[in-house]
């Protein structure tokens, strides 16, 4: 478990940029393939121009973006003290800058942190958590956070959401032009079969875009736990606020399909499942099993 925190940065650095990498190819195959089948070679330039403006939004205004969806609000050391204090304690241990804080308006009881690395930093909370859970399972919350900041998962999260969104809408462009008849004088087998290809790539690659998107928010919502566990020494603390969390039935006026995957737990009420194909598309892992996790690490 000591491993976590400290060894996993450099990595998720990498993996970022190869995210990046990956989804940028796959952007311009996309944009390749389909100006191939509809001969309009605009498609391949304009999916370019596309995945590199969108990058640089993803890089430097990810925070902002959403800071504003979740309609969250600046919190001051005056204004929450304690709040305050547990942040500043947690990033002195874990060799953090103090990133800048913020609320959430709203009784449920969760949390996320964005930005695009440490030095830029923001962890938010709802007034629900502050209200519903003790100072240990707040300092469990925080610490988590403050882990997804120190592993550069809130890099590796806002890239992705940004770059997946990006394939969905280069395949709509497809869509649309294919049913609007764009495709030139191809009308022999191979240009039909062509064509064919090119519809199911259409439909295909957001679903495993959104797929990629969602083994990555599920796999690090784990290693989040852990290396918060270690930051507070206190793994009980994370375990006791995610039953917490699990129990509570306060909707959320925040919750985006497109910032789901950022918060310490699934914002969406009421779509739980255990089967493998729930499983599959669900942004987080079940609270169930990350309670389990922790509470072994305490037996352990």
């Amino acid at each position: 478990m000591a491993a976590n925190l400290y060894t996993h940065k450099d990595s998720n650095i990498r993996k970022t940029w190869f995210l990046m990498v990956v989804f940028l190819v796959l952007i311009i195959g996309l944009g390749w393939l389909f100006g191939f089948v509809l001969q309009e070679p605009g498609i391949l330039y304009g999916a370019v121009f596309l995945s590199f403006v969108m990058n640089a939004v993803a890089y430097w205004n990810s925070d902002k973006i959403a800071l504003s969806l979740a309609g969250a609000r600046p919190a001051s050391l005056q204004s929450h003290p304690e709040l305050f204090r547990i942040v500043e304690n947690l990033s002195i241990t874990a060799g953090l800058p103090m990133p800048k804080v913020f609320t959430i308006p709203g009784g449920q009881i969760n949390a996320f942190a964005t930005g695009r690395n440490p030095q830029h930093a923001v962890v938010a909370v709802t007034e629900g958590a502050l209200q519903k859970l003790d100072k240990n399972e707040l300092e469990g919350v925080m610490a988590h956070e403050l882990s997804h900041v120190g592993n550069y998962d809130i890099l590796v999260s806002s890239v992705v959401v940004v770059l997946v969104g990006l394939v969905a809408i280069v395949s709509d462009w497809f869509m649309r032009a294919s049913f609007f008849g764009s495709g030139g004088d191809r009308d022999d087998n191979k240009g039909n079969g062509l064509a064919l290809i090119g519809l199911a790539v259409a439909i295909l690659a957001p679903i495993a875009a959104m797929l990629i998107q969602l083994a990555i928010s599920r796999k690090r919502e784990f290693l989040a736990d852990a290396s918060g566990a270690l930051l507070t020494r206190y793994p009980e603390g994370l375990a006791s606020a995610l039953e917490k969390i699990s129990q509570d039935g306060s909707p959320a006026r925040f919750a985006h399909n497109s910032t789901a995957h950022l918060f310490i737990a699934n914002p969406f009420k009421g779509r739980r499942g255990v089967n493998w194909l729930t499983k599959l598309f669900m942004t987080h892992p079940p609270v169930e099993e990350r309670i389990t996790a922790l509470r072994r690490e305490i037996v352990t």
